[in-house]
């Protein structure tokens, strides 16, 4: 049976509707950074998850192929992932959707070494005559953050983290965003296939602890 992350790991992938403080560890993604409206059709947000997947596959697939990864070991693709800000801005504007900008992500299994991810980027621009440099090997490790998971429209998400940041007044923590922390986003439900309403998507927020 095929590796599942989201049901081996379900304390990053599901977690309660309620909030939660969890420490990360660190992990190693895909990674490709851009700016813009998500939802804008054929732009740049909805062209690095095509590359994102271009690689994704190429690594899964392997084991059909020539390229034997060490280590290797078969596994459900891990959800599509998102760090998002705004310059000069603490928390999300969900009315300026021009401003955002974003690293989207797919999370790696361990065995996927720098070798193996250069291997994937050529062979998939060889196979698709496409661009995959933008793409990154990114390890990253969060630390200690509140999460929940938000049932609805990414539009409604506000109310989501309006309930997180009450929970961290009365838990005493408070949200520590910097240049290397940012509002995480996973996407749990296919938005082309799966109603606004019934979406599932796990809110994560960097936080530390106040200072008595």
């Amino acid at each position: 049976m095929a590796f599942d992350y989201k049901k081996e790991y379900k304390e990053f992938y599901l977690p309660k509707k309620r909030p939660e403080c969890i420490e990360m560890p660190s992990m190693n993604f895909l990674a490709v950074r851009g700016m813009g409206d998500p939802n804008e059709e054929g732009g740049d947000y909805k062209i690095s998850i095509g590359l994102l997947y271009g690689i994704a596959f190429t690594i899964k697939m392997s084991k059909m192929g020539n390229r034997k990864i060490e280590g290797y070991f078969d596994y459900v693709m891990p959800p599509l992932e998102g760090f998002w800000w705004q310059e000069g801005m603490r928390e999300m504007d969900f009315t300026r959707k021009a401003d955002f900008q974003w690293i989207s992500m797919i999370r790696l299994p361990d065995f996927v070494k720098r070798e193996d991810f250069q291997w994937a980027k050529n062979e998939a621009q060889r196979k698709k005559n496409q661009d995959f440099s933008r793409v990154e090997f990114m390890t990253f490790q969060e630390g200690l953050c509140v999460q929940c998971m938000h049932i609805g429209s990414y539009d409604e998400e506000s109310a989501t983290m309006e309930e997180m940041n009450r929970y961290l007044t009365r838990e005493g923590f408070v949200l520590d965003f910097t240049e290397e922390r940012r509002h995480h986003e996973i996407y749990l439900s296919d938005a082309r296939r799966i109603a606004p309403q019934r979406r599932r998507t796990v809110i994560r927020d960097p936080i530390k602890k106040i200072q008595e």
